[in-house]
């Protein structure tokens, strides 16, 4: 009876670890905040990163599809987490989720937090209403006007940086691009400064209202940012990110968004990940 005992206790204990290789094989583990799940957090109302379509209920945009392909590469579920702008990488902090999209890599940032490889590149631009008759073919040009951007961008940078450097205009911050579109149509300011993937979703339809009068040089790289140390995420997540370069995945959500590919030209950086360093 002992040796038949021992041998289903044995047999039990085998089937257990079984159970938990195949569980472990199926979906990484202790990679994420909540097991078997990436939780990403996004400023919903950002087109055409992430925004709701027009049922007001489906989560749609260049992010929300990368995501996905991430966590599907990662075998994990995914789940968004809607999140003020300028609290987003707070969120980090507090351990709200695992990772925040659509985040331009600067160095004060990879002081603070880990990033993957950059995943599209942006720059930035200055746009009106069409058929204006303002003429910017300088930044400096935006002197005597109204403009307005979103704060805690990259695109605030640009403005604040504008006005040190002497130029004299009237500057509004506004919680989310969606206003600062609105008021410009509403006539309530000259200029919205923005990066140029949000301007030409805006500018770039045939019926647009609106038109791109500047744009800079592509100098931004945005990334996936992470909690600082959070290596093993990191590292992660960048594989998976070269292996949907390889495939042309990168390539096909960025022509299926955009109409055009914004990304082949920040696959090169694999190998130089700008992860738990320095």
């Amino acid at each position: 009876m002992k040796t038949i005992y021992k041998a289903l206790f044995l047999f039990f204990t085998f089937s257990l670890l079984c159970v938990g290789c195949a569980k472990r094989a199926g979906k990484p583990q202790g990679l994420t905040i909540e097991e078997g799940v990436l939780l990403v957090g996004v400023e919903i109302g950002y087109p055409p990163m992430e925004y709701f379509d027009t049922d007001g209920k489906t989560l749609i945009g260049f992010d929300i599809d990368l995501a996905k392909a991430l966590a599907q590469r990662l075998g994990l579920e995914v789940r968004f987490i809607d999140t003020a702008w300028e609290g987003i990488l707070a969120g980090l902090d507090t351990n709200k989720y695992d990772v925040a999209v659509n985040i331009t890599i600067l160095p004060e940032r990879r002081a603070r937090y880990n990033f993957t490889v950059p995943y599209i590149d942006s720059s930035i631009t200055i746009a009106a209403l069409k058929g204006s008759s303002l003429r910017i073919e300088k930044p400096e040009d935006v002197a005597g006007y109204s403009v307005c951007y979103q704060g805690g961008t990259t695109a605030q940078y640009f403005t604040e940086g504008l006005i040190e450097r002497g130029a004299r205009f009237t500057s509004y911050s506004y919680d989310k691009i969606l206003n600062c579109f609105d008021d410009l149509t509403l006539g309530r300011v000259d200029l919205v400064v923005v990066d140029n993937i949000v301007a030409f979703d805006y500018a770039g339809k045939d019926d647009s209202p609106f038109e791109v009068l500047w744009q800079g040089a592509s100098d931004e790289y945005i990334g996936i940012c992470l909690k600082k140390g959070n290596d093993a995420l990191t590292n992660a997540l960048d594989k998976a990110l070269e292996e949907l370069f390889e495939d042309g995945t990168m390539s096909r959500i960025s022509q299926e968004i955009f109409n055009r590919d914004l990304t082949s030209s920040v696959s090169a950086p694999f190998g130089c990940s700008k992860g738990g360093g320095d």
